[in-house]
């Protein structure tokens, strides 16, 4: 007969970000368990709060399934002796199973018979096997854990007590000094012991004493309280989904309330203030219906509202002392220049490694320079985009920025506009750190997008220069997310430009400074792995983004459009044939052993006049074309190629003709290569070409 397990852990309150994800990876290991030892069951729901993470799972066997497997034994060579009898070995194998040799049978592995025995395993009761739940709980990984007491033991908090029951049977281990029971402690405040007769009475159980431990409900019961308020004061609350996450995991028992500041704070940067309250304080902030910031915020505490009016007087006593250090700092960083705090940058590390961050902006704008010339941009946009380089880590010296680091940028764009520097400036100053992460938003304007990418192409090529390049998950500088950064900015504004072109050129410019950039390759196949992470995020196949990266060209923005093209028409009846024909291009012109320039008047037949005409005008075609055109214009390369080779001895006895015949084919390679290096597409059919070979060869 099934039966209803529990498995709930208690322990002392977790940081909230790791309640969720320990409660899924118990739910998953505990389904493993289940799994791996061969016991059924119909559902399992996880359930957690600060300080619980439990499994409830419906309809487990009272017993573990039987098996049949055959055992694998000696091989049978050594099993029988010469005259067919059974040796030792065979005797000792069979009596290991607990069977005779009457029970043996053989099977041929890869030319050798083995003994092998069939054995059925009786199932164990499930109330047996649940006894190893012990080791579910204790193989649970954290990011971060700790010890206590005299243990050895780490885990993410101290555990205070564990319900283990299968029905009404509690389900006995220990865990260090824990044994596992029926009983669970209330809401913190209660201080009550919570006692269950059955698993289903769990949840309701819990309830009675303040605590709900369904994540699910917990979120709906906060949605529904500010939701409630909102409406009866007629305000508008962003409910930041990040947030609201996190209060779900700050509390057992929700219960939202109204707190409120003094209106002289509103004179304070809006940003500031929804920081202080949302970071700071877990805080939602509110606006009226005009959608002005309203001097009050909303928050959750942790039980019921007993005394709420103090819990309300002691959040907004913190509240009213962050907003107040950030009205002085406010008001105290507007009295700075910024011209002494540019000059203060020049005292600042970097890194010691690199130099300071006065240097590290020298150079950004060196960089922001050659790009602004590069994309042609507006010459009053590139006195904006100059100035901003000029200043553009001033803020990280303000008070505010100190008090508040999250707001670097932020305020730079603020006190850049009130010292009379411009919006553009301001907004370049601000945008130079996006995009911050993978979804992050990016910048909008065109300075404050290059400003971005020449801050994050200094900060690789100076760390990777100092021998500061992450390997393996080890990234402490987040230089992998500065590369994504330069992908996602180029991809985004659709600007052209090669790369490797690019990096010669600052490195022209910068190197006559004392810094010296020292590496180029590394740096290219740096931003090459990110790219190739963008690709396979957009679902590209493997081998043509290999193709699509392998190839000669380093513009970011072709090279996407490239993958796409190949994705596109992979499935084209004519794809294979064509990519083939290509390759065959390419291995050949490998083989060249000297490149002369390619003489028309040296062709014998026709076919190499034709391909040499095809070619000419593909690459005049192709010039400034996008990677659809240019993928339409190879493929007319197709029938030329293969009548050639159908006609045409490459390896010809004549060394002239041999060597223009080779050098044609290397032209033709050198184009089909700055669009991809197609060798690397996979077909499930591997091409070939021995007919090919055997000219060669000959």
């Amino acid at each position: 007969m099934a039966k209803d397990m529990l498995l709930e852990i208690g322990l002392e309150e977790m940081p909230a970000h790791i309640v969720l994800p320990a409660m899924e990876q118990l739910k998953e290991k505990a389904a493993q368990f289940l799994k791996e030892n061969r016991l059924s069951f119909k559902k399992i729901e996880a359930f957690s709060t600060p300080r619980r993470l439990a499994v409830r799972v419906f309809d487990v066997a009272d017993k573990q399934e039987d098996i049949k497997k055959e055992i694998k034994g000696p091989a049978k060579k050594i099993a029988l002796d010469k005259k067919q009898n059974w040796t030792k070995v065979a005797d000792g194998f069979v009596r290991s199973q607990g069977l005779s040799t009457d029970d043996i049978f053989f099977k041929e592995i890869k030319g050798v018979e083995y003994l092998y025995v069939t054995k059925f395993v009786k199932g164990l009761p499930s109330f047996e096997v649940l006894t190893g739940l012990k080791d579910v709980i204790m193989n649970l990984t954290f990011p971060v854990s700790m010890r206590w007491a005299d243990y050895d033991f780490q885990y993410i908090r101290p555990i205070h007590w564990l319900v283990a029951m299968l029905d009404e049977e509690i389900i006995p281990f220990r865990v260090l000094d824990i044994q596992t029971g029926n009983f669970s402690r209330s809401h913190r405040l209660l201080d009550k012991e919570v006692t269950f007769a059955h698993p289903a009475e769990y949840l309701t159980r819990l309830a009675k004493t303040d605590v709900v431990a369904d994540v699910a409900k917990r979120k709906t019961m906060i949605i529904d309280q500010i939701q409630k308020i909102a409406h009866q004061n007629n305000w508008i609350i962003d409910l930041d989904e990040d947030l609201l996450i996190e209060v779900v995991n700050l509390v057992e028992y929700p219960t939202a309330f109204v707190g409120e500041f003094a209106e002289k704070y509103l004179a304070v940067p809006e940003k500031v203030l929804i920081t202080s309250m949302k970071e700071h304080q877990r805080f939602f902030y509110v606006r009226d219906a005009d959608g002005q910031l309203s001097p009050h915020f909303i928050s959750v505490r942790n039980g019921r509202a007993e005394h709420l009016k103090n819990v309300i007087k002691g959040n907004q006593k913190v509240l009213v002392a962050r907003l107040e250090d950030a009205k002085f700092f406010w008001e105290e960083d507007q009295k700075l220049k910024i011209a002494d705090l540019t000059e203060k940058l020049t005292r600042i590390t970097f890194h010691e490694k690199i130099g300071t961050l006065a240097e590290h902006m020298q150079r950004t704008k060196i960089i922001a320079k050659i790009l602004a010339e590069k994309l042609a941009i507006p010459i009053s946009e590139k006195k904006n985009l100059l100035r901003a380089a000029e200043i553009y880590k001033f803020d990280l010296l303000t008070n505010m920025v100190g008090e508040f680091p999250e707001l670097q940028g932020i305020m730079g764009e603020k006190y850049a506009v009130l010292a009379g520097e411009g919006k553009a400036v301001g907004q370049a100053i601000r945008e130079h750190y996006l995009p911050a992460g993978l979804n992050d938003p990016l910048p909008k304007s065109d300075i404050g997008a290059i400003l971005a990418l020449a801050d994050k192409i200094e900060t690789l090529y100076s760390f990777f220069s100092v021998g500061l390049i992450p390997s393996g998950s080890n990234d402490p500088y987040a230089l992998r997310r500065s590369a994504l950064g330069i992908i996602r900015i180029i991809k985004e504004r659709r600007w052209s430009f090669s790369f490797a072109d690019l990096q010669e050129t600052i490195f022209a410019a910068v190197n006559k400074k004392t810094f010296k950039y020292l590496v180029k390759g590394e740096v290219l196949d740096f931003i090459k792995a990110r790219m190739k992470k963008v690709l396979q995020q957009k679902g590209i196949r493997y081998d043509l983004i290999e193709a699509t990266l392998g190839g000669h060209s380093t513009e970011i923005t072709s090279l996407i459009n490239v993958a796409n093209t190949l994705q596109k028409h992979v499935k084209d009846e004519n794809f294979k044939s064509v990519m083939e024909s290509l390759t065959r291009v390419i291995n050949l012109a490998q083989k060249a052993e000297k490149i002369v320039q390619v003489d028309p008047a040296l062709f014998e037949n026709n076919e190499e006049k034709q391909l040499y005409k095809v070619f000419k005008t593909v690459y005049k075609n192709i010039n400034a074309a996008q990677a659809e055109e240019i993928y339409k214009e190879l493929i007319s390369l197709q029938k030329p190629i293969d009548a050639y080779f159908e006609n045409t001895f490459v390896n010809a006895e004549n060394e002239t003709i041999k060597f223009n015949r080779y050098s044609q084919l290397v032209e033709i390679a050198e184009l089909i290569l700055n669009f991809a290096d197609v060798r690397k597409i996979i077909f499930s059919k591997m091409c070939k070409h021995k007919q090919e070979r055997a000219r060669i060869s000959s």
